[in-house]
């Protein structure tokens, strides 16, 4: 018989099967693998970048949550004590003048509360 095999009509030369070992020189490949290995420490350096960044992203939210919780503790302390802080009067009242948050956190030394809630000021 005939060195060469007939399969679904076609063909086949006998031998190994699937790619050839191509020919590359030993530099070209050494090469290659030096670059490789460059884009992948730089692209590992943009991840980690990237991670970074997500991390104290989240850090600063949760630093801006726990000063918002320290600053309903507060309103909750005073208001056990009998009085109303004037944030909560201003919610309650609908007012659209709104208190910037660092102001939020701290109830005026200066300010005296009465005990039906009216504020009034120490100095006067």
């Amino acid at each position: 018989m005939d060195d060469k095999k007939m399969v679904a009509g076609k063909v086949k030369k006998p031998g190994k099967r699937g790619r050839k070992p191509a020919k590359i020189d030993l530099k070209a490949k050494l090469e290659r693998s030096r670059q490789s290995a460059r884009e992948c420490r730089a692209r590992k350096k943009l991840r980690y970048q990237y991670l970074e960044e997500l991390v104290s992203s989240k850090e600063r939210a949760i630093c801006a949550l726990r000063e918002e919780l320290d600053m309903y503790k507060q309103w909750c302390l005073a208001m056990d004590q009998g009085k109303i802080p004037s944030e909560i009067k201003a919610l309650l009242t609908g007012d659209d003048q709104k208190a910037p948050q660092s102001s939020t956190n701290k109830i005026p030394k200066n300010i005296k509360y009465s005990s039906s809630g009216n504020i009034q000021n120490k100095t006067s």
